[in-house]
């Protein structure tokens, strides 16, 4: 399988492109902002050809360049329900008032095509089954992706840390329970694509986290993105 990703923009967003081999289809991964001109390099460099864009969840730092990136390749963009209505508005996602400009920009709309995750289904997409699985806590959408032993975590799991809530439908409770059921329910090699800083495993996270570590009835110390 290949894997490549990078980081984008003033919010240092990972994007992800996954495919089976160099010379294939594949799958887009947030893409934030910045993240038009280094994506298509990686597609030329490695001759893929998108067939989808998935989003871990609606905050715009992992969707601003959604509708770019789906409409020159007429390709769908896949998103769980709880968090569709970011896509045409998200400055109330991030404590702002409805139309509120970001980073100077006015301009939002869905792409042509979006398509509404399911909790627990498999989506066949480039010679790939990727398992979706809701993983609310840092936005109620929240979704993570997992195949081949990797698992694309959005902004639920990091290197040392974990997605922030206390932005608008964030919930630490619900954090609290996705860490439990997927941090703490796969293979110590599992390798986790975070939405923001480097790869990590389960396995390094279970051993050294401090969230991780203390899931029951501690006070959390200060969350990241």
């Amino acid at each position: 399988m290949l894997v490549v990703g990078f980081p984008a923009g003033p919010w240092q967003t990972n994007c992800w492109v996954v495919a089976p081999a160099a010379g294939e289809e594949c799958v887009v991964i947030d893409p934030g902002h910045g993240a038009e001109d280094p994506l298509d390099q990686i597609l030329s460099e490695h001759r893929l050809k998108p067939v989808a864009v998935l989003l871990s969840h609606g905050h715009i730092d992992h969707t601003w360049s959604v509708v770019p990136v789906c409409g020159a390749r007429n390709v769908p963009a896949l998103i769980h329900p709880a968090d569709r209505s970011m896509l045409a508005d998200p400055a109330p996602s991030i404590g702002q008032p409805p139309g509120t400009p970001i980073l100077g920009r006015l301009d939002w709309a869905e792409p042509d095509d979006v398509r509404e995750l399911r909790d627990g289904e498999v989506l066949e997409l480039a010679g790939l089954s990727l398992q979706v699985q809701a993983t609310p806590g840092h936005t109620p959408g929240s979704t993570v992706f997992g195949t081949g032993g990797e698992l694309f975590a959005g902004d639920l799991l990091f290197a040392g840390s974990i997605g922030r809530t206390d932005l608008p439908g964030g919930s630490w409770e619900q954090m609290q329970e996705s860490l439990r059921r997927i941090a703490l329910g796969l293979p110590d090699e599992t390798v986790v694509r975070p939405g923001h800083g480097p790869d990590t495993t389960i396995g390094r996270e279970r051993a050294t986290n401090p969230f991780l570590l203390d899931l029951v009835g501690a006070t959390p110390p200060a969350r990241g993105m």
